[in-house]
């Protein structure tokens, strides 16, 4: 049985699973969430570097400890999971992309640019009605340029949801 830390803090919970790199495997492993009445913040999914795996990220909001177990050990369970575990928050590295799209005039680029610069982010498209910026970071610095641009119109925006690892070696 899977141990189980929960940062009560948190204001999230990280689930970390390998699962085999199946069709469907993705709509079981959301389906046995949504089956328990568990909310997904957000969940990632791409293969690994070992053949036949696919890792996913889930994001909760939830804290309850038991809540956590059972759906840890329910998921645990299904034949495709290899491995599942929280990530622990304070040793962990975690990690989203963001793009978004504003309409801008020549008046409001400068100023804009630097918003893009002072968050370290890049203007990867620019046209002369609207620019899109990429950025990479931490949710809360993703969160902070989103309330840094929201003066602007924002047209859309698209993030990828949070991945994370663990930092050092497993021991």
């Amino acid at each position: 049985m899977t141990e189980i830390k929960v940062n009560k803090d948190a204001p999230r919970q990280v689930v970390r699973m390998l699962v085999d790199n199946q069709p469907n495997v993705l709509a079981r492993i959301s389906s046995l969430f949504g089956r328990r009445n568990f909310n997904i913040s957000t969940i990632t999914a791409s293969e690994t570097h070992i053949s036949g795996l696919t890792r996913i990220t889930v994001v909760t909001g939830e804290n309850d400890e038991n809540v956590l177990h059972q759906i840890i050990a329910q998921t645990e369970k299904l034949e495709v999971v290899r491995e599942i575990y929280l990530l622990d928050m304070k040793n962990s590295v975690y990690r989203e992309l963001l793009l978004v799209k504003i309409r801008t005039d020549k008046n409001e680029r400068s100023a804009l640019h630097e918003i893009v610069d002072i968050y370290r982010g890049k203007i990867i498209d620019l046209s002369k009605n609207s620019m899109i910026v990429e950025l990479t970071g931490s949710p809360e610095k993703l969160d902070g340029f989103m309330n840094m641009v929201s003066c602007y119109d924002i047209i859309e925006v698209c993030r990828t949801g949070i991945t994370g690892i663990e930092r050092g070696l497993a021991e």
